[in-house]
C-alpha cells in the first residue's frame, strides 16, 4: 500500500470509527527519582528518568510489563493509555487502575482510548489472559480513578508540554497512537523514541505471517511504523527468546509482597497455557521485554530495515513486511514486459530487534518485582 493512501483514507472515515471512552485520575506530577553512588563519601549522583506513556491492553504480559516499568528508577512513566485488544476496551481500563492502585501509583494519568480497532472488528484473547484479562486473579478494587480525558488526547497534550522528551512504549494494538497521529501530526518530532512491542520479520503467532498486535489494527500500524520518528520494533523475533520457565518462577517465589504475589499467580497462569498450548519451554515475556528495551536498550540487538504492514493479503494481512536488504529492484516496461534495469534504495524505518541478551532481561524482571 503506498505510503500515504493508508493515512489519507484513515483521515476521511476515522471519526466514524472512534467512540470516546470516560475515564478518571490524577495527572503525573514528574515522579523524578534519584540514586546515590555507593561511596558515602560521593555527592548524590541524580538519576534523570526517562518520561514514559505506556498504551496498553492489558492483558497478563501488559501487566508485567506495567509493574516492571512502576518500579524502575530509569522511568517516569507519566500515563497509562489504554487500547482494546487482549481485552475490550472497559475491561482494559478497570485493569490498568487495579495495576496502578497495586502498586500505589494514583499519582499517573489512566485514559480510556478507541473502542475498537479503525477499520475490523476486535478480536479479544481471553484464551491467553483469562477471562479478567488478568489470569482470572481478583484484584481489589481501584483506588485509582480514570482521567476524563481521551487517550490519544492525553499523548498529544503531554508530548506538547513535554517535547523531545517523551517515549512512547505501545504494548498493544497501535489504535491510539495513529489516532493521535491522525488528529495532530506535528507530535511526531516532538517525540524522542517509540518502542513497540509488535510485529515479527520470521513469522507469526495469530497465523503463519501476523503478530497479535498488528494483527489487531494493521492499517493503524502502517500509520505509526511510517510517521517519520524513531521507532524501535520489539517483536516475536526476541520475545519468543525472552522465556519466563520454572526455575525463574521459583526464584521470584521466595520473596513476597503485593504485586511480588500477584505477578507470581500470573506467570503460573502462563506457564500452564504454555504447557497446553506451546512448547512448555517457558512463557515469552513479550510486553515485559519492550519495557525492558526503554530502561536499557542495550539489551537488545538492532537492524535497521524497511518495514511495511500488508493489510490486504488473504493470508498475510498484518505482516510486518521488512526489508532486510533495503533496496528494491527498479522494473521498467518494455512493450510487453519488464525489465529490471537496477536497484533502488529505500530508507529504513524501524529498528528491528533481532537479538536479545534473555538472561540479563529476566533477572532484571525479577530484581524489579521481588519483594515488591
Amino acid at each position: 500500500m503506498p505510503r500515504g493512501a493508508t493515512l489519507a483514507a484513515c483521515m476521511a472515515l476515522i471519526v466514524a470509527f472512534v467512540i470516546f471512552a470516560g475515564a478518571p485520575a490524577a495527572r503525573a506530577d514528574g515522579n523524578a527519582r534519584s540514586t546515590t553512588t555507593a561511596n558515602p563519601a560521593a555527592a548524590p549522583e541524580k538519576v534523570i528518568p526517562k518520561k514514559v506513556i505506556i498504551d496498553t491492553d492489558p492483558g497478563t504480559d501488559d501487566a508485567l510489563a506495567i509493574l516492571l516499568a512502576l518500579n524502575s528508577p530509569e522511568l517516569d512513566v507519566r500515563a497509562l493509555t489504554v487500547v482494546p485488544g487482549n481485552v475490550t476496551a472497559q475491561q482494559g481500563l478497570e485493569n490498568a487502575l487495579k495495576l496502578a492502585s497495586l502498586a500505589n501509583r494514583c499519582d499517573i494519568a489512566i485514559a480510556g482510548g478507541a473502542q475498537h480497532p479503525l477499520f475490523q472488528k476486535l478480536t479479544t484473547a481471553e484464551l491467553w489472559h483469562g477471562a479478567n484479562g488478568l489470569a482470572n486473579v481478583e484484584l481489589p478494587p481501584s483506588k485509582c480513578k480514570a482521567d476524563p480525558r481521551f487517550g490519544p488526547d492525553l499523548i498529544i497534550q503531554m508530548i506538547h508540554e513535554s517535547p523531545h522528551e517523551i517515549t512512547l512504549v505501545p504494548v498493544g494494538p497501535l489504535t491510539n497512537i495513529a489516532l493521535a497521529l491522525l488528529k495532530d501530526p506535528s507530535i511526531v518530532p516532538l517525540v524522542k523514541e517509540v518502542v513497540i512491542m509488535g510485529g515479527s520479520i520470521t513469522g507469526g503467532n495469530v497465523n503463519a505471517a501476523a503478530e497479535a498486535n498488528i494483527y489487531n489494527d494493521p492499517e493503524a500500524a502502517q500509520i505509526v511504523f511510517h510517521a517519520g520518528w524513531r521507532l524501535t520494533m520489539v517483536g516475536l523475533d526476541v520475545g519468543d527468546k525472552t522465556l519466563f520457565d520454572q526455575a525463574h518462577l521459583d526464584q521470584l517465589s521466595k520473596t513476597h509482597g503485593p504485586e511480588n504475589d500477584f505477578v507470581v499467580k500470573v506467570l503460573i497462569f502462563l506457564l500452564g497455557q504454555e504447557a497446553k498450548y506451546g512448547s512448555g519451554g517457558g512463557s515469552p515475556m513479550y510486553d515485559p521485554l519492550a519495557v525492558g528495551t526503554a530502561i536499557d536498550p542495550s539489551i537488545v540487538s538492532t537492524q535497521p530495515m524497511h518495514v511495511d504492514v500488508e493489510s490486504r493479503g488473504e493470508f498475510t494481512r498484518g505482516e510486518t513486511v521488512a526489508n532486510r536488504r533495503n533496496a528494491v529492484e527498479r522494473n521498467v516496461l518494455h512493450g510487453d514486459r519488464y525489465i529490471i534495469e537496477g536497484i533502488d534504495h529505500v530508507d529504513p524505518n524501524v529498528q528491528v530487534a533481532t537479538g536479545v541478551n534473555a538472561e540479563e532481561f529476566l533477572q532484571l524482571l525479577i530484581s524489579r518485582l521481588a519483594g515488591k
